[in-house]
């Protein structure tokens, strides 16, 4: 399998960000990745990404998860990304497809958690039938949360829901209070800059 949708999108001796050749695991760790990057693009987003059958399975946040179970923010599904993109920061150059500023805002490993009739269920099982129940174990975004689908077509709409657990908050904000990079420490400001 490819990511042929994701390689159609992109100019590589244009932009920075690695190629989708194929689907592949990192081969190095028993759970699977999830990765926040923050993307100052033509509308500021987070990408939020779970890897699930050796890619990258990616929904566009606009307002960012939230640690508030009371919240359910809208979550566009996007092509699969590489495994690789998960390290990706910096600039997509203007003319691109995403062109703007990158930042992992987060990353870790997530649990599958979701179940069906009682019996656990693959998380690409998951993902084709709508409903996908899983805990982060991230640096900023830790616990239960859910994706369900609400809309088909081109552009599926999911729901991104933190579930109600010792991790969830009404208060805190994580998008407001919580503004670096996990990997580099850096502001979006400070990527912009360094780049150019």
């Amino acid at each position: 399998m490819t990511l042929s949708e994701y390689d159609r999108k992109r100019d590589f001796s244009r932009t920075g960000e690695p190629r989708g050749a194929s689907r592949t695991g990192r081969g190095r760790r028993h759970e699977p990745i999830f990765v926040i990057q923050h993307h100052a693009a033509s509308s500021d987003h987070y990408d939020f990404r779970l890897e699930i059958d050796g890619a990258l399975a990616s929904w566009a946040v606009p307002k960012g998860p939230s640690i508030n179970p009371a919240d359910k923010r809208l979550a566009v599904h996007v092509e699969d990304h590489p495994i690789e993109y998960a390290d990706f920061e910096g600039i997509i150059r203007a003319g691109q497809y995403g062109g703007g500023t990158v930042m992992v805002w987060d990353t870790g490993t997530y649990r599958n958690t979701t179940t069906h009739r009682g019996q656990p269920r693959d998380a690409g099982e998951a993902l084709a039938a709508g409903h996908l129940t899983f805990e982060l174990n991230g640096t900023k975004l830790r616990g239960g949360f859910a994706l369900t689908r609400t809309g088909t077509g081109r552009r599926e709409q999911w729901l991104l829901v933190k579930m109600r657990d010792d991790d969830a908050n009404t208060r805190r904000v994580p998008v407001k209070s919580d503004t670096k990079s996990v990997l580099t420490g850096r502001t979006m400001h400070q990527i912009a800059k360094q780049a150019s």
